[in-house]
């Protein structure tokens, strides 16, 4: 993770918001209580279902 990144169009979360691109922010704002949308699958991100369940279920694919 490049916490110098402020390049929106490598980010891959699809929901527009003020940490869009930059990751280590994105990661801070979203942690503990759910995670970001770059640590899942595209198809996994369209669900917009963060949670640790929907992780596992997606890195076990």
């Amino acid at each position: 993770m490049d916490c110098g990144n402020k390049d929106k169009g490598k980010c891959p979360c699809t929901y527009p918001c003020s940490h869009h691109g930059k990751c280590c922010e994105c990661v801070a704002y979203h942690l503990p209580d759910e995670f970001p949308a770059c640590f899942f699958s595209e198809e996994a991100e369209r669900k917009y279902d963060r949670s640790y369940s929907a992780l596992k279920k997606d890195r076990e694919k």
